[in-house]
């Protein structure tokens, strides 16, 4: 007599594989490598489909290449924003001696009398004089290494300054001078606006210079200006 129950348990023996002459089916899983297997061999999956896909790390070489990279691209980094900044500074130099340089310009344009009584049917002889030297400002060059020097309004007041009518009310990077050949003008007198820095304190001066001449165009004088800034070290 046949149990009621004998067909599912012969189902069951079946999906076992113990019988019915076919084996047993597994399912679809990823293998999991040995720990000794991880050390030799790159791990092995399988995709849905049954596809098995090999899945390793960067080697040593790809990682060199990639710190080299990051290491190239820092460096250019650095030196452009340290470009900049340089850029930045220089340019108060710059803007100074010009303005400096028109300053003087402007003076000699301007027309002096002798200031003395005229006697009776007689005149008085228009003259044009360059300003004299103007010291300094600071007096030290150690003012502005690696710095900024806050000037007072009194140094702005002696000597050249004063006819220059030029001055610094901001906290300036390069030290300001004032130079000229002679204070009355015949003819190929020169005058000279400069800035001395150092902006990295290596005792190493960068100067900025514009310099300007005096010139006889027929039977008047005529204040000239260079066609460019002499720069000389300017990154210093």
């Amino acid at each position: 007599m046949i149990p009621f129950d004998a067909p599912l348990a012969i189902f069951r023996a079946c999906r076992r594989g113990s019988i019915c002459g076919y084996p047993h089916r597994r399912s679809r899983r990823t293998e999991v490598p040995t720990l000794s297997a991880r050390k030799m061999t790159p791990v092995r999956t399988r995709d849905p489909l049954g596809i098995v896909t090999k899945v390793r790390g960067f080697s040593l070489v790809e990682l060199m290449i990639v710190v080299a990279i990051i290491g190239v691209l820092s460096t250019l980094a650095i030196y452009g924003v340290r470009k900049y900044l340089t850029n930045a500074k220089t340019t108060e130099a710059r803007t100074a001696i010009g303005r400096m340089a028109k300053d003087a310009q402007n003076a000699f344009e301007t027309e002096a009398l002798l200031q003395n009584v005229l006697n009776v049917n007689s005149s008085s002889t228009v003259t044009r004089s360059l300003c004299d030297d103007a010291p300094p400002v600071p007096a030290a060059i150690t003012s502005v290494q690696d710095g900024k020097y806050q000037s007072s309004p009194a140094e702005w007041k002696v000597g050249g300054w004063k006819c220059l009518k030029f001055t610094m009310n901001d906290p300036q990077y390069y030290q300001y001078s004032y130079t000229s050949s002679a204070t009355t003008a015949l003819g190929n007198e020169t005058f000279t606006a400069q800035a001395n820095g150092d902006l990295d304190a290596d005792s190493i001066q960068s100067t900025f210079q514009f310099f300007g001449k005096v010139q006889k165009v027929g039977s008047d004088l005529v204040a000239t200006l260079a066609d460019q800034i002499r720069e000389i070290e300017p990154e210093e």
